[in-house]
């Protein structure tokens, strides 16, 4: 072994610890020998019957096995003999542009959407080990042992299709119709899978949580299609049988998704817990369903931060990690097995965190983080970056209230909660399997009808937002506990009047050609500092960065003047470097719409500092002698202004780069946009950056420890802590002046309308 592979195994000591590194060896030796196909070896549907899996060996008969399942299984959500009851109850949430209809029809032409984007023409019935983009087909006479996760493209693409989220809105479509045809189609996909999925070979076998969100899948349809005629006996066995096996394949594997210590684990735990509880009549049910609660239980306190973020430091894995509590513990609410308070209080902090994170009239969130396109519970109409309907299920699964006013997030409610019309609180007969709605005891959450948007910090997580009547900004610095997915620390996202018009770039592809293999996790994407073209960390594999750099936040203790507020953080990633430097940052709010971020960066000897920003499309205008770009945006222009310590810098503005991932950006997974990247860099030993981000014209300048900043009709003035003590925040002070001067109402107030949401107490609390 090298000095650098020692290197790595000490890190890998140093923050994941001895069993970890451990057990993961084991694991690669079980894979690489063979022993996980003697375990778990292939076999055939034929070998498997349900009798093997069953305590009452007569239910291995179709017909046997049905009359179980209409007259002694246990409730779900929603009672099957409903869909005909409610077929008005969503005429309020559809549209013309709005409707699971042609999502629906869709399918059957052989187009399912890709990553709630791509509309992907898949076949029918899909070729179900292929990648539909670039038709390319993974092994699927292998056991999944011997598949690489990258060896073939990314293996997401295959993935997705397998992960049979079109069954959400097929059902969907049938409960407003009451059409067979939904029904049909369901089945005729069941069948078609299992005739090419043979048990433990080829791709789909391969993730524990790929499975497990596809029998979350397969069960919405199972209560779904209930009552249609297409759920013959000897269909309902046949789907039994096949999500038996996949339970088996879960439980067996669990300890590698567990020692990933994130998403993947939770839905696996979920898998177990759903099988285990829905499924009494297996023989393994009850150690399943036991295992599953336990493992939903403990990993919420080691993964659910008490600040309400997430191990995994991303949003959209944030919506995920949801959606799989949401999921379990409604099932637990109507199965009469209720989850604990404590992780009650931990999923309500989780809500929280988003809702605090969102913007207030789109409903949408930074693109912050790994963002792999995952929608595991797609029951409304709303786009994908749309994160209202989780923060208003997750919120009426804690405390029995809506979060938000009437809208088409409400059809979440209905699914999961039998809320036909949340304002009034009807839910649906008592054969529905509502359950009794469990909120929050008193007192055991911070969680209130008083609860507003403002300034918000995450202390653990380390994100911050600051508040301001046109729009918000939101960073982060933080102390890595769980491995880092990004190198992106003090990323700044700004958003004005409902746009987000300073971006993150999101992610591409976590496995494709250069320059698309996974690039905007690299620092020089974001909105950050570079010192010497490195990342902040040192990118050791695909989803691993070390040396973990420490973030710090120094909060809003800095005295302002005027309407403004300010937040100071800094990391150390670049103190690795044979001469040290540590990056500082203060992002100022000046009035309701304009911002001012201040770093700076020293060390001993000279160094190539970047200073980059990424902006969203649009007609634009650069001004290299004022080191400025001008944009226009649908609600008028927004200008960006940087000035520097150093007497020469250079300024360069890219669009949609042919050659590199360079002015571009991935709203959603494995697809790109244009935007635009502005860059400016200096070579010096130190330096200090001012960026002015606002409407209208303004200047910006640098004079020493203060900054100076001119608008149209107001000034003001950042004094700075230049030299880098222990426990001294960049920006000291901020003072304004002209009509900054308490202009609007402080974020602290509480009477601001705007920022106040209505909430609607459930009848039953």
């Amino acid at each position: 072994m090298n000095v650098s592979h020692l290197h790595r195994c000490s890190q890998l000591l140093r923050y994941f610890g001895p069993q970890w590194l451990m057990y993961r060896t084991w694991h690669a030796m079980r894979l690489k020998s063979g022993l996980v196909r003697l375990q778990l070896p292939a076999t055939t549907w034929e070998e498997q019957p349900l009798t093997r899996f069953v305590t009452d060996r007569s239910l291995g008969e179709p017909d046997r096995y049905a009359e179980y399942r209409w007259t002694s299984a246990p409730r779900f959500f929603f009672d099957p003999q409903d869909h005909e009851a409610f077929q008005a109850v969503f005429e309020k949430w559809d549209t013309p542009d709005g409707s699971p209809l042609s999502v629906a029809d869709d399918v059957r032409r052989g187009f399912i959407s890709f990553f709630s984007h791509e509309r992907m023409n898949v076949g029918f019935p899909p070729c179900w080990h292929s990648d539909p983009i670039h038709d390319q087909e993974f092994p699927k006479n292998r056991h999944w042992s011997q598949i690489s996760d990258f060896g073939a493209g990314d293996i997401k693409l295959a993935w997705e299709t397998n992960r049979f989220g079109f069954v959400f809105p097929l059902v969907r479509a049938f409960w407003r119709t009451g059409e067979a045809k939904y029904a049909e189609l369901f089945w005729q996909l069941i069948e078609s899978w299992r005739e090419a999925n043979p048990p433990e070979t080829g791709v789909n076998w391969k993730c524990g949580q790929e499975i497990s969100l596809r029998v979350m899948a397969w069960c919405f349809g199972l209560y779904g299609f209930g009552a249609s005629a297409a759920s013959t006996p000897a269909r309902l066995s046949m789907l039994a049988q096949m999500i038996a096996v996949s339970g088996r394949r879960i439980e067996s594997n669990i300890s590698y998704a567990l020692s990933q210590q994130n998403n993947h684990g939770l839905s696996e735990a979920m898998g177990l817990w759903t099988i285990g509880s829905l499924f009494p009549e297996f023989i393994d049910s009850k150690r399943w369903a036991a295992r599953g609660k336990q493992l939903l239980e403990s990993q919420a306190v080691e993964l659910i931060y008490d600040d309400g973020a997430f191990s995994q430091h991303s949003m959209n894995y944030h919506r995920v990690m949801l959606h799989d509590y949401i999921w379990s513990i409604r099932l637990g609410d109507v199965l009469e097995q209720p989850f604990s308070e404590l992780l009650r209080t931990r999923i309500a902090k989780a809500g929280e965190f988003v809702y605090q994170l969102q913007d207030e009239s789109t409903g949408r969130v930074p693109c912050y983080g790994q963002d792999d396109g995952a929608l595991i519970l797609p029951l409304n109409n709303l786009g994908y970056r749309d994160y209202r309907p989780v923060v208003q299920a997750a919120n009426f699964l804690t405390t029995g209230r809506c979060r938000y006013d009437a809208g088409p997030w409400d059809e979440d409610l209905f699914w999961l909660f039998g809320v036909s019309d949340p304002a009034t609180q009807k839910v649906s007969n008592d054969r529905s399997g509502v359950g009794e709605l469990r909120p929050l005891q008193t007192g055991s959450t911070s969680h209130s009808e008083t609860s507003y948007r403002a300034d918000f910090d995450a202390p653990i997580g380390g994100y911050a937002t600051i508040r301001a009547a046109e729009g918000y900004a939101v960073t982060r610095a933080a102390t890595f506990r769980h491995r880092p997915a990004q190198a992106d620390m003090l990323h700044v996202d700004i958003w004005w009047r409902g746009e987000n018009i300073v971006i993150d770039p999101g992610t591409y592809s976590y496995n494709s050609p250069p320059p698309w293999n996974n690039p905007f996790s690299h620092t020089s994407f974001h909105n950050t500092v570079t010192v010497d073209d490195k990342d902040q960390m040192d990118r050791a594999s695909r989803f691993l960065w070390l040396p973990w750099l420490n973030g710090k936040s120094y909060g809003r203790a800095v005295t302002c003047h005027g309407d403004s507020s300010c937040w100071n953080g800094e990391h150390d990633g670049y103190t690795r470097l044979p001469d040290p430097v540590t990056h500082r940052r203060g992002v100022v709010r000046l009035g309701a719409e304009h911002w001012l971020v201040v770093d700076s960066l020293r060390g001993l000897q000279t160094h190539d500092y970047r200073l980059h920003w990424l902006l969203a499309d649009g007609a634009f205008k650069a001004d290299q002698s004022e080191t400025s770009i001008e944009i226009q945006t649908q609600k008028g222009s927004y200008r960006l202004a940087i000035a520097s310590s150093s007497p020469s810098v250079k300024m360069t503005v890219t669009r949609a780069a042919n050659d590199s991932a360079l002015g571009w950006r991935s709203t959603y997974y494995h697809s790109v946009e244009p935007a635009l990247s502005v860059s400016v860099e200096s070579t010096s030993a130190e330096i200090v950056f001012a960026t002015l981000l606002g409407p209208d014209t303004q200047k910006v300048s640098i004079d020493g420890e203060l900054v100076h900043v001119h608008g149209t009709e107001w000034i003001a003035t950042a004094s700075l802590n230049l030299i880098n003590a222990e426990g001294l925040p960049l920006v000291a002070s901020v003072n304004a002046d002209g009509s900054l001067m308490n202009n609007t109402i402080p974020m602290h107030n509480h009477s601001s309308p705007h920022l106040i949401p209505e909430f609607r107490r459930c009848t039953s609390c």
